[in-house]
């Protein structure tokens, strides 16, 4: 495991560039993995299976239990929404610092996997035309999400895309760039921006990936200085967010949602390093952290196919039985999905199948990005 040397913060006395500077510091080549870092992103990408598991495949199985199950798992996927992809691209910009030395080939290749891993998909759903996402049906729906509204494999588009903005803005003050960011943060969430497909996410997370780039120094300090007090504390703040926003039905209300968002991140890394000073606890998480590029590519064909051999025997289930199944359903399914990715990832890899996961052409770093 190597660890990063955490880069020390400088004072700001010329309107950002001091901080900017601070935060693109090279750490050299042993800066490559913090274990908090990978425990959180093992959590997130959890949180990205599961949240599917429920809502393309769970809650569209017909269940007939006479009790609010169903729905109470909807609502408890619903909690993680401001955490998981706000945190993962915070981490993501974290250990963007050292890629935009080398921006080009970086973009090349998330593009590469993201239009690589379109094709896949389309070609794998077009199998089960019932699951519910989305997914290019003509030639020009496959173009639009190659360009401008991505597939659920927006995370890759959106790393790419983030990627060349931050090159581009590279020498302008921080405020300049995240001011902008935060707003149209805020006017996507708040809807008041077009964000079909899944454009509003794209929107939404370049304030942290740019957060991240920037701050990485005080994210860093945040996670080593995280204290069992300041966890609670993030806890309980994270839960009086969420239970506000939802009491005033304020999901929609500008700035409220990226906000809460900043405060599950500033949560997420307080746990993540909590966690990972627990070797037994944290160590499954850093190794599925260390590992999510093929669970992300390859959970949804997955799902889609499980849930089009599941979907109708689960719903013809009696009651008693769809009780029982419905109770532990989602905890079940996801760790059956992933489990599978990596099987098949594993196979892929023993065949020499690497260029599904990294450019085809002689790789100048590990496939194992920190960033992915």
């Amino acid at each position: 495991m190597l660890l990063s040397t955490p880069t020390p913060v400088l004072v700001d006395r010329t309107g950002g560039r001091a901080l900017w500077r601070s935060a693109f510091a090279v750490a050299g080549p042993a800066a490559a993995r913090v274990e908090w870092a990978d425990a959180a992103k093992g959590v997130c990408i959890i949180l990205v299976v599961s949240w599917h598991v429920i809502v393309k495949d769970y809650l569209l199985v017909d269940w007939h239990i006479g009790l609010p199950v169903p729905g109470l798992w909807g609502t408890l996927g619903e909690q993680f929404l401001p955490l998981r992809m706000p945190l993962f691209f915070a981490i993501s910009g974290v250990f963007a610092t050292n890629a935009l030395r080398r921006p080009w080939r970086r973009v090349a290749r998330f593009f590469y996997l993201y239009t690589l891993w379109l094709l896949i998909h389309t070609a794998a759903l077009a199998a089960a035309p019932g699951f519910p996402t989305d997914r290019a049906t003509s030639v020009l729906g496959l173009l639009e999400q190659l360009t401008i509204t991505p597939s659920n494999l927006w995370y890759l588009y959106a790393l790419a895309l983030y990627l060349l903005i931050a090159k581009a803005v590279r020498r302008l003050p921080p405020l300049v760039v995240v001011v902008p960011a935060a707003v149209l943060s805020a006017v996507a969430a708040a809807g008041l921006l077009a964000t079909p497909g899944n454009r509003g996410g794209v929107y939404q997370n370049l304030v942290f990936f740019l957060a991240g780039l920037y701050l990485r120094p005080r994210i860093e300090r945040l996670a080593a200085t995280a204290t069992r007090r300041r966890l609670v504390l993030t806890s309980l703040a994270y839960v009086l967010g969420l239970t506000a926003m939802a009491a005033a039905g304020a999901q929609q209300w500008f700035g409220v949602w990226p906000l809460v968002s900043v405060v599950a991140v500033v949560f997420g890394v307080t746990a993540a390093a909590r966690v990972a000073r627990r070797p037994a606890l944290s160590g499954p998480l850093v190794r599925l952290g260390r590992i999510t590029l093929p669970i992300y590519v390859i959970h949804m064909p997955v799902l889609a196919l499980l849930h089009r051999l599941l979907v109708r025997p689960l719903s013809s289930l009696d009651g008693g039985a769809q009780l029982f199944v419905s109770l532990g359903y989602p905890v079940v399914v996801t760790a059956l999905v992933i489990t599978v990715c990596l099987g098949i990832h594993r196979g892929l890899m023993m065949v020499g199948a690497r260029w599904l996961f990294d450019l085809p052409y002689k790789r100048l770093e590990s496939s194992r990005d920190p960033a992915v």
